[in-house]
């Protein structure tokens, strides 16, 4: 395995880095029989999924592996050869160089957010296949470029949000849709899972095993410290979310999937905050672990409550769910609640498309078909489920304090969203926090131009639509 030095990193910055955005697409003609070629970037969590899910599949073929850790690179080769799957696999630093390879038809994305955009342009304009993992993007503007280099150079592209491949998921969505149960009132998202204080970490040296400047890529240089390098980079907003960004993304998509024609929203509210276990604890974290978004769609809201609190007490457990509320009662886990209550009844049968195989297959499926008509999760409709999440961050960020016993009706006056107003309070409250010496922080309400994918008349909202790029690691504005 070869470690990127300084010099050599500064001589491909200067050379084969900057040709990426002038190459023309490369792509093999692929038989019916050859193996598809993957290689997996950013391996030390979810991209040990991505690997053992692309080698499962008859047909292809883990041949490259991408990460910025040699330490990583090296557990990863290891387990392969332990399977005897080694195969040959190469490894690569700097995925610019794995880019320029001939022999990687794919690539397949579980990076920090802030890669996911940079590297899908990079991959297309390298005509190469992509497995983006959820959100597909750190802003609107990526998420926008990433689509249109998805079309520009005919590539497929695929969103990782699983979901879309799972038949319970689909048969709900065809049920809220059907008209049986009347209009769809209020789609909900659930992201309740424990996300608690992280701690403190000083800043410190680099460690010789990481690469921390190609780490950083499109963000500001900053010191190491590690709370960033490998998970808790989800709570800073230089590189991640927040957890509506992170799991959310997929509760999003459901919700927004169940609106029928929904892109997105008219308008954007936001209230939460980020607190910590109790007194005496303290916290290096940016993003909200408490948080309630209302996105207006017309004659449907989509409500999203995210709240990470949980887990330490039984009075709120974890919950990562979907509900649909419509004029005759509640859809959930496959059934329907008449008036919001009882135990519910099975949901008929429903017609749905839905093709063979999990999310990775259906990529695999796709490539081969060349059709993005065969995807469950193309990156427009992951484009638009990681914006929502992006456009409630927004107005969170542009958000005030208010005291804790302040009730609100700046989120709207239905019971449902009442009913997570009062959660979120609530669930604040259990830690021993005082209400009369606390404050929770609500954004402007925002309302936005679904066709410009703009905020309408609010400069400050619309500078975070994107983002200030370190050079050389710039999200194009012409792809």
């Amino acid at each position: 395995m070869k470690t990127l030095t300084r010099r050599s990193f500064v001589k491909g910055t200067l050379g084969a880095g900057f040709g990426l955005a002038l190459a023309q697409p490369r792509s093999r003609v692929l038989g019916a029989n050859e193996d598809i070629r993957v290689a997996v970037i950013g391996i030390n969590g979810r991209g040990g999924g991505h690997i053992s899910g692309f080698r499962s599949i008859p047909g292809v073929r883990v041949a490259g592996l991408c990460d910025i850790d040699e330490y990583v690179v090296r557990r990863r080769i290891t387990e392969l050869e332990k399977n005897n799957a080694h195969g040959g696999v190469s490894t690569y630093t700097d995925v610019r160089k794995l880019l320029e390879s001939k022999d990687i038809d794919a690539v397949s994305i579980a990076t920090p957010n802030h890669w996911h955009s940079l590297i899908t342009v990079w991959a297309c304009q390298a005509g190469k296949d992509v497995y983006v993992e959820k959100p597909c993007s750190h802003n609107v503007f990526e998420g926008r470029q990433s689509v249109e280099a998805a079309r520009k150079y005919d590539r497929i592209v695929q969103h990782g949000t699983q979901s879309r491949a799972k038949g319970i998921r689909a048969h709900e969505v065809a049920a809220v849709r059907s008209g049986r149960y009347g209009k769809l009132l209020v789609s909900k998202g659930y992201c309740c899972k424990p996300r608690w204080s992280i701690g403190y970490r000083p800043y410190e040296e680099v460690p010789g095993n990481v690469n921390f400047d190609l780490w950083l890529g499109p963000a500001p240089e900053q010191p190491f410290h590690r709370n960033l390098v490998h998970y808790n980079w989800h709570w800073f907003w230089d590189f991640g979310n927040g957890d509506m960004g992170n799991q959310g993304v997929h509760e999003m998509d459901i919700a927004r999937w169940a609106i029928e024609g929904a892109t997105l929203p008219r308008s954007v509210v936001t209230m939460g905050g980020r607190y910590v276990d109790g007194p005496g604890y303290a916290d290096q974290g940016q993003t909200p672990n408490m948080q309630l978004a209302v996105f207006d769609y017309g004659e449907t809201r989509l409500v999203f409550e995210t709240r990470g609190l949980v887990g330490k007490m039984d009075r709120f457990p974890r919950k990562v769910a979907n509900e649909f509320y419509l004029e005759a009662g509640m859809i959930r886990d496959g059934k329907f609640h008449e008036n919001n209550r009882g135990a519910g009844e099975p949901l008929p049968r429903m017609d749905y498309p839905m093709g063979a195989g999990n999310i990775f297959e259906n990529f695999i499926n796709a490539v081969r078909s060349r059709s993005r008509r065969d995807q469950h999760a193309d990156i427009l409709e992951g484009h638009y489920s990681s914006a929502l999440c992006h456009l409630g961050n927004i107005s969170y960020r542009l958000g005030w304090d208010y005291p804790f016993d302040m009730r609100t009706s700046a989120l709207g006056e239905s019971e449902v969203i009442s009913d997570s107003v009062r959660m979120v309070l609530d669930n604040t409250r259990a830690l021993g926090i005082d209400p009369a010496r606390s404050t929770y922080q609500l954004g402007p309400r925002l309302h936005f131009d679904a066709t410009t994918e703009t905020f309408v008349d609010n400069p400050a909202a619309n500078l975070l639509l994107s983002r200030f790029y370190r050079e050389p690691f710039v999200v194009p504005a012409r792809v």
